[in-house]
């Protein structure tokens, strides 16, 4: 009797990494569909989702594989683009890729696979899953390009049916595996920024969206050194585009104060406003059923090294050393050892 193969549709977004994790499970021995799926399209801007979509085509047919196109245009906006813009509105730093994973690729996606008789989704996200009665997921093999961040919102119902491949390799590994099978998105750089914003900045896609109201740019004394045009454009510890004059040191934004549209910004990258041993969080989804208080280490940005802390029952982080530019609307990702066990949004 020959047993059926088991059926995994791919998110292909035209990149190398979802491209080889396509490959990959077909070499497996999965049944595999490739699908692109469109989001919002910015009638300002320019994305290159033509482009992307052509490449996964063109993947799929060297694959010999099905290849689907999803639009997911109006869901997207709803649930992502008007997010990322209350969330600036509100003075607050939104996370679009962590909302774009919740609610596009592991909710619409995954329900419509499901649907269609899938076994599994797989994404070319680089993060490792360990199947064990309840499945644990650990931070990728190329430190580098860990992507469990973004992941965070995922409820073990839907670990257990996503594969993904990728996360056991490096970058450049992952390269050489699609030039030996000679992918077409072998040499295609990775995607900067993000789609909808288009070539223009996230300040030009904001400036459409959102009515400002100039305040004081102040430091932490109250010595007003500038004018600014809107809170909304500037995120925590940023340092470039500030439009104050520069003094002895350079300026970072420390604060926003969306009551008195105050900017609040610190003097050189020491300066102890910029820096805190305690937030609190909200929002939290848990891989693991905690025993507060625990220790563990947390992330509080993409790029952010994991940082020793223990967490509490009603929300609240201490870290063991002061961390800079903590950024309300950001997510949190909790961490034992390699193994993600949890997160949430950043309060205050």
């Amino acid at each position: 009797m020959v047993m059926q193969k088991k059926k995994v549709f791919v998110a292909m977004s035209g990149g190398v990494d979802s491209s080889v994790a396509a490959l990959l499970l077909r070499d497996e021995g999965y049944d595999v569909v490739g699908i692109f799926m469109q989001g919002w399209r910015n009638p300002r801007f320019e994305c290159t989702w033509k482009e992307d979509r052509q490449d996964a085509a063109r993947v799929a047919a060297v694959l010999d594989i099905p290849f689907r196109v999803l639009d997911f245009g109006k869901e997207y906006h709803e649930h992502v683009v008007s997010y990322l813009i209350d969330e600036y509105k509100n003075g607050r730093t939104p996370n679009p890729d962590v909302m774009c994973n919740k609610e596009i690729k592991f909710g619409l996606f995954f329900k419509w696979a499901m649907e269609q008789g899938g076994d599994y989704i797989a994404t070319g996200h680089y993060i490792r899953k360990r199947d064990s009665e309840s499945p644990e997921l650990f931070v990728a093999h190329d430190d580098s390009k860990d992507q469990s961040y973004f992941l965070w919102t995922l409820t073990p119902e839907i670990i257990q049916k996503s594969l993904f491949p990728v996360g056991d390799y490096k970058k450049s590994e992952i390269r050489k595996i699609a030039e030996r099978a000679g992918l077409p998105t072998a040499g295609k750089k990775d995607s900067q920024g993000i789609c909808f914003v288009g070539e223009g900045s996230m300040v030009d896609f904001l400036r459409d969206h959102i009515k400002t109201e100039a305040g004081p740019i102040k430091t932490k004394d109250g010595r007003e050194i500038g004018r600014h045009e809107g809170i909304e454009f500037f995120t925590i510890g940023q340092r470039h585009g500030i439009g104050a004059p520069g003094g002895t040191m350079p300026y970072y934004v420390a604060e926003k104060n969306a009551r008195t549209r105050t900017l609040v910004v610190a003097e050189g990258n020491e300066d102890a406003i910029l820096y805190q041993r305690e937030l609190i969080y909200k929002n939290h989804n848990w891989m693991i059923e905690p025993v507060f208080p625990f220790v563990c280490e947390a992330r509080i940005r993409y790029r952010a090294g994991r940082a020793r802390c223990t967490v509490f029952e009603d929300g609240r982080v201490v870290f063991e050393k002061p961390q800079r530019a903590v950024a309300p609307g950001q997510s949190i990702v909790f961490y034992v050892e390699e193994r993600m066990v949890g997160g949430g949004i950043i309060e205050v």
